[in-house]
């Protein structure tokens, strides 16, 4: 605390033990940082009685100033907190994807609303539904409620007072029944808004509640002998059926629910939403937020269902969620389902949550490729805890035969692509027999030697196809006998030759990567292609080298018999002073008399 200025420091010790909301300031007087806490001054003071890390630990560092209030509960500290944030945007803050870029639709308020579409969302007592995911979904309902509801849709100023004077004139849309006329009082204006209360329900999946009340309604008619109105009715009641029954349905038994799931994948963390109304989905909306400081999962989500059920404004009486989640409003109940249709429905929204993810990536994949490879660099710069970004990468990779035929690969990956003509192939020579450690010193020190001889630069991360031991030889080099300054990593693999961990530093710990995420598979790919390349290599030498041997010269022993003699009897000395037992043994009776009485011929 000693180097903290004076003021805080005061302020630090006046804190009171409240709930409340706290705010950082840099030493240009800019809000940098809102939080929230049920305790203030045990939750502000963690910040700068323990050691912090990453990105936190910055964001301490620029901190001269902190204000604080206080409220009642923490619901309202939490409700606080979002506005703060919204209305501030401070650095080191999570931000929510503007709402601004995705459709709503809109009730005009009006003396006769109109039904809309907009990006725009005005305080003027309009009532706003939405986001939607995209302007399509938002078209297919509109579409729906041209059909069924039969509203206006000129941009007239209509009044009462005008429409009793005779001041407007009917259009187009009367005259091929896309609307009643409300310009010439050709409806009123009670049951115009009894219209455009039917379209609310709608529109938040209320469905069970206007099907009933138009089920009534055309009986009512029916009941009367007054056909053609009940007739009227039944077709808005089949569209609004038609419309439900293509709704995804997920179970009758749940009526009005908001499921919240999402997919951590770091840096960026992908949120679902969805809203159930008489068992089918009715909404569904997801999003991407990107952590600023260490926030844990069940913070940011937190953060995700506060704002979203502010936005939505339609508040169901149960959140399902996947994880614990301190939500403060009584008023709600919070379930984490462990089976039956309410897991389900998690499990849905967890698909779309992934699935957003995916399509998010191809698009930026297609998009700008270059930025989504800088993303992913940056990725792995922070799960290492580079310095630099590792926009060159090289790995080695050894292969050899019983020892014989040994070779060496290196692949080169520049800004997260192959640079095959970065790419190396090396014939190992100072080792003999099968000792990957000390062909791996052999490559390693002859590539990095001669690019420091010849002045050229070094890869920011040098990988290794191996496991710790790998990784040790390859130090030996780089740092006690070159005295040079690379990263390096090792990527080990499971029983069934899949990449399985990342290693890094000394000794070596394992990193943390999720094998879906977008750094593993770059690692993934990086390793693959190493080994390809080193064994295309070996499998043309010894080929190559088969062809220059004496067996390439024996009438009658193809290709697949001398692999099977070499790989049993390590060389071709071996091959000749084999019995005619063992070689029988090998290759079968016929093969191995061609063998020996060769090798029998050339002696004598």
């Amino acid at each position: 605390m000693q180097d903290l200025p004076e003021i805080v420091k005061q302020k630090l010790a006046a804190l009171p033990n409240k709930p409340g909301v706290y705010r950082y300031f840099d030493k240009n007087g800019t809000l940098i940082y809102v939080g929230k806490a049920k305790n203030l001054k045990r939750r502000v003071n963690s910040y700068f009685n323990k050691e912090q890390t990453g990105k936190t630990r910055v964001l301490v560092s620029k901190i001269v100033d902190l204000e604080y209030s206080i409220v009642d509960s923490e619901s309202e500290a939490l409700l606080l907190e979002n506005t703060m944030i919204k209305q501030y945007k401070p650095r080191y803050n999570i931000m929510l994807k503007d709402d601004k870029t995705y459709p709503w639709i809109c009730i005009k308020k009006e003396a006769f609303p109109r039904v809309f579409l907009t990006r725009r969302k005005v305080n003027d007592g309009s009532e706003y539904f939405g986001p939607y995911p995209s302007v399509r979904t938002a078209h297919i309902l509109l579409d729906l409620l041209g059909q069924v509801y039969k509203v206006r849709s000129c941009r007239t100023p209509l009044t009462e007072a005008g429409v009793e004077k005779g001041k407007y004139k009917v259009c187009l849309d009367y005259h091929i029944h896309k609307c009643n006329g409300p310009c010439e009082g050709l409806i009123s204006k009670e049951d115009y808004n009894a219209m455009i209360a039917e379209i609310c329900e709608v529109i938040k999946g209320n469905l069970g509640w206007v099907l009933r009340g138009l089920k009534s309604a055309m009986m009512d008619y029916a009941s009367r002998m007054e056909f053609e109105e009940a007739q009227l009715i039944k077709e808005k009641y089949d569209l609004l059926e038609e419309y439900r029954s293509r709704s995804t349905v997920v179970s009758t038994t749940i009526h009005n629910v908001e499921v919240f799931s999402y997919v951590d994948e770091g840096e960026s963390f992908y949120v679902n939403y969805m809203k159930v109304k008489d068992g089918a989905v009715v909404q569904s909306h997801s999003f991407e937020m990107k952590r600023r400081l260490e926030e844990t999962a069940e913070e940011l989500l937190l953060l995700a269902v506060t704002d979203l059920r502010q936005q939505f404004d339609d508040h169901a009486p149960e959140i399902i969620v996947p994880v614990k989640l301190d939500y403060p409003i009584d008023e709600v109940q919070v379930t984490i389902p462990q089976r039956g249709d309410k897991l389900k429905l998690l499990d849905l929204s967890r698909r779309n949550a992934i699935q957003y993810k995916i399509d998010l990536e191809k698009q930026l994949t297609l998009v700008d490729p270059e930025r989504h490879q800088k993303r992913v660099l940056n990725s792995l710069k922070e799960a290492l805890q580079l310095e630099v970004v590792p926009e060159v990468i090289e790995c080695f990779d050894n292969s050899n035969f019983q020892g014989d035929y040994a070779v060496a690969g290196m692949v080169q990956f520049v800004n997260g692509k192959p640079n095959k003509a970065g790419y190396r192939h090396f014939n190992i020579k100072t080792v003999e027999g099968p000792d990957d450690y000390a062909s791996m010193k052999e490559v390693v020190r002859r590539r990095y030697s001669r690019l420091i001889d010849e002045d050229k630069p070094l890869p920011n991360l040098i990988i290794t196809d191996g496991g710790k031991g790998q990784m040790e030889v390859v130090r030996q080099v780089i740092q006690d006998e070159l005295h040079v300054d690379i990263p390096i990593a090792g990527l080990a693999k499971d029983d069934r030759h899949r990449t399985n961990e990342l290693l890094f530093g000394f000794p070596p710990r394992v990193v943390g990567l999720k094998p879906n995420s977008e750094v593993f598979r770059l690692l993934a790919h990086i390793q693959d292609e190493v080994h390809r390349f080193a064994i295309t290599f070996h499998r043309k030498k010894f080929e190559k080298g088969f062809m220059h041997s004496e067996l390439a010269d024996i009438k009658g022993i193809g290709k697949k018999t001398a692999e099977k003699l070499l790989l049993e009897l390590k060389s071709v000395k071996g091959i000749r002073e084999a019995s005619l037992e063992r070689l029988t043994e090998i290759v079968g009776p016929a093969k191995a008399e061609i063998v020996h009485n060769y090798f029998a011929v050339e002696t004598h």
